[in-house]
């Protein structure tokens, strides 16, 4: 069995309590000065009718005509008034105290009435049309100190979010989610696909060109290295000065071959080499023994202490990576976003077509949850309206709109009089 709801007091906004003592000064006075119409047309009606039982005669009828309407105009209105919010003179009479034996039924009305005319969808679009918020927010983007607040709003969004998310699940996500899909899936097409792609646009002649360049400085600044090498591996035998000779040709013939391979871009060596290379990105593509043993590198790769290790710790990395350039008003991170923002707010303004794209998907996204969610947005009125007590619910709603309503028992009774003063003329014109 469902519980019924504990009713609550409307919530207060900051500064409400001055705003609200001021009304209920403003309700009091107006009451008084409704009250006064209704004195008035009493004292009047008392004096008039004592002239007329005095004999007096003429105008006297006109004016006691003209208060005792006033007056009945005036209590009618009290009563109306009076009605909406309370019983009359504490008699429960039906049909009185409106607001609230109706509270619930009004809240229901109220959110009704805001869905069928606020929240329908051509209402939003058109709303949102004239608004022109694509132009509008590129024109406060634009200003530097705006965008500079709005960066730094982010980045107070960015410390809470990070700050509020636990390490152990973002790591977990991150290892299931990057970690795990990475090493799931085979390294050696990709892989291949990529070397393809860089042998076809000749990025590899540049690391080509660095790797003939150090292989011909080495072999030239180490001279010694090479003739120790050649006299190692030489006969017991032979004499030395025969070996030294041998080494001083051996490394001419080196130091020649690094040579041409470095200066001369269509040397064999450096076509044998991309020859190797094309056929090697071909065999990470399509060879199953290579593909095998990409695979087995792959799996000592990441198997490796200090990768598991690098792995473990990418979360705390980046987090605090994060969390500094966000706190720092100087970092490129936050230069670069606030600098983003400011194009972005310029754009929007000078360019149509992109502002037409940016009000066409609020317009969108405003029009989707208004068909979708409209039901949702209103059960916040009517199940708020709800949960109000009834009796402090009628006295917030006479703050807000009693004093105006006391016009209605000031014109009642000047309308009133009118009218009894008309009636009153008339019958003695006929009669």
């Amino acid at each position: 069995m469902e519980q019924p709801r504990a009713r609550t007091t409307p919530v207060e906004p900051p500064g409400a309590l001055a705003r609200e003592e001021a009304k209920r000064r403003g309700l009091r006075r107006m009451k008084l000065v409704a009250l006064s119409f209704l004195l008035g047309a009493t004292v009047v009606f008392l004096l008039t009718s004592w002239a007329q039982s005095a004999g007096w005669t003429g105008w006297v009828g006109y004016v006691r005509a003209a208060a005792e309407a006033g007056m009945v105009g005036a209590l009618a209105d009290w009563f109306a008034v009076t009605a909406l919010f309370r019983h009359p003179l504490g008699i429960k009479i039906p049909h009185t105290a409106i607001i609230p034996h109706k509270k619930d039924v009004l809240g229901d009305s109220l959110g009704e009435f805001v869905g069928s005319n606020f929240l329908a969808e051509p209402v939003v679009r058109d709303k949102l049309r004239r608004v022109e918020a694509s132009r509008r927010v590129g024109e406060w983007l634009a200003k530097p100190e705006n965008a500079e607040r709005a960066t730094a709003e982010l980045a107070t969004v960015v410390r809470g979010a990070v700050t509020v998310l636990r390490d152990e699940d973002v790591q977990a996500v991150m290892e299931q989610a990057v970690v795990r899909r990475v090493v799931d899936r085979e390294w050696g097409p990709p892989l291949g696909k990529l070397l393809e792609q860089v042998l076809s646009d000749g990025a590899h002649y540049r690391l080509v060109d660095l790797m003939c360049d150090r292989a011909y400085e080495w072999v030239r600044t180490n001279h010694s290295t090479v003739l120790r090498v050649v006299s190692e591996r030489a006969p017991s035998w032979s004499p030395r000065f025969v070996d030294e000779m041998l080494a001083d040709k051996v490394y001419g013939e080196v130091l020649a071959f690094a040579w041409a391979v470095k200066t001369d871009v269509n040397h064999p060596m450096r076509l044998a080499l991309d020859r190797f290379l094309g056929e090697f990105a071909q065999d990470l593509q399509k060879d199953a023994e290579t593909m095998a043993r990409a695979e087995q590198i792959k799996q000592q790769l990441i198997q490796h202490p200090e990768v598991q290790k690098l792995i473990g710790s990418a979360w705390a990395t980046a987090k605090d990576m994060l969390l500094t350039a966000a706190e720092d008003p100087s970092s490129e991170l936050r230069r670069r976003v606030r600098e983003g923002l400011r194009s972005l707010g310029k754009r929007l303004t000078s360019d149509p077509a992109m502002a037409g794209k940016v009000d066409g998907w609020v317009e969108d996204a405003a029009a989707y949850a208004a068909t979708n969610y409209s039901r949702e947005i209103t059960t916040i009125i009517t199940d708020t309206v709800e949960r109000w007590d009834a009796e402090e619910t009628s006295r917030k709603i006479e703050l807000q709109v009693g004093r105006d309503l006391q016009f209605i028992r000031i014109n009642g009774t000047v309308v009133g009089a009118l009218a009894g003063l008309v009636i009153y003329t008339v019958a003695q014109l006929l009669f």
